[in-house]
């Protein structure tokens, strides 16, 4: 017979199970479908727990911020615009949901190409070849000198980039660009470069001087639009994993330094593939640790936008 220490399990004291907490109920389940098939049929049925009832709760902090008419900031990266999603954001534009639409400069070169030609998205692996990645003439060259007449101009790089589009000989497809729907909607559109990551910036008609310049002015305005996010308003990262997050943090910033602490109660959140360091820390977390409440809703771009896109309009709808 072994000499091993064992415990003797008829020492251990239980609880009733009526007296234990418990973290999901019955009522929290979900439902199959019945024979209303709507989408807001879709969104009630879903299970009131983990991220689903987190995904209702933002969809009811976008609802309440449109109503009230709190600011709605919504901050892309690249992967949204060329995954097909410009018609949905264009929309909430349109019913007066965005009040800001941010991006890093990929988004910006993106929404530019399907625009004015079409097409976007090189592959890279065979570009890199025989450095050919990025060389698109046009591109660069329409860009880069819509950035030295905006810097001229005192515009940001959003405005110079809706101005190109406003004067392009032809446009392939100007219903798919946020930039011009933005424009044409009054809406602040800014774009927020980071030099040499950027195909554009490795044109011959890059001006470093124009491009900080024009960013630089858009900086400026998301710190004076991050100011109507208090008491209720919302900011959205959708795919960027690394600029709008750390260009967001100091916008925040400049805008509690000169505000006395404003904004705060505002509501953060980050939607994205995969969960990254920063948005995580410099989106949901940081800016709402004293007030507020963030984020996380985890899944791929072209399911999850129009999925948040067609719940905050039908919310909005339920309301009148």
């Amino acid at each position: 017979m072994s000499d091993v220490r064992e415990t003797d399990l008829s020492r251990v004291r239980t609880v009733p199970i009526a007296a234990r907490p418990n973290k999901v109920r019955a009522e929290e389940f979900c439902a199959p479908p019945g024979d209303d098939r709507s989408f807001a049929a879709f969104v009630r049925a879903l299970p009131d727990v983990l991220v689903a009832r987190d995904f209702r709760a933002v969809v009811e902090a976008i609802a309440a911020a449109a109503r009230a008419r709190k600011g709605v900031i919504v901050m892309l990266g690249g992967h949204i615009v060329k995954t097909g999603l410009a018609p949905v954001l264009i929309d909430l534009m349109r019913r007066g949901v965005i009040t800001h639409l941010a991006m890093n400069g990929s988004a910006a070169i993106h929404d530019f190409e399907m625009a004015r030609f079409g097409g976007t998205s090189e592959d890279v692996a065979a570009g890199l070849r025989d450095g050919s990645f990025g060389m698109a003439e046009e591109t660069g060259r329409e860009l880069n000198e819509a950035f030295v007449r905006g810097s001229a101009a005192q515009r940001g790089m959003g405005e110079s980039v809706a101005e190109a589009l406003a004067a392009a000989p032809s446009l392939a497809h100007p219903e798919l660009s946020v930039i011009r729907a933005a424009s044409e909607l009054g809406i602040p559109t800014t774009v927020h470069a980071a030099l040499g990551a950027e195909i554009i910036h490795q044109h011959p008609a890059a001006s470093g001087a124009a491009i900080g310049d024009t960013s630089h002015r858009d900086f400026r305005r998301l710190a004076a639009s991050i100011e109507t996010i208090d008491q209720g308003g919302v900011v959205l990262n959708c795919g960027s994993a690394v600029i709008m997050p750390e260009v967001f943090l100091k916008a925040l910033t400049i805008a509690r330094n000169v505000n006395a602490g404003a904004p705060r109660h505002f509501t953060t959140v980050d939607l994205d593939m995969q969960r990254h360091y920063r948005p995580r820390m410099n989106v949901v977390q940081r800016p709402t640790l004293e007030s507020g409440k963030g984020y996380e809703i985890t899944g791929h771009h072209e399911i999850m936008v129009p999925l948040l896109a067609w719940a905050v309009v039908e919310k909005l709808e339920e309301a009148r």
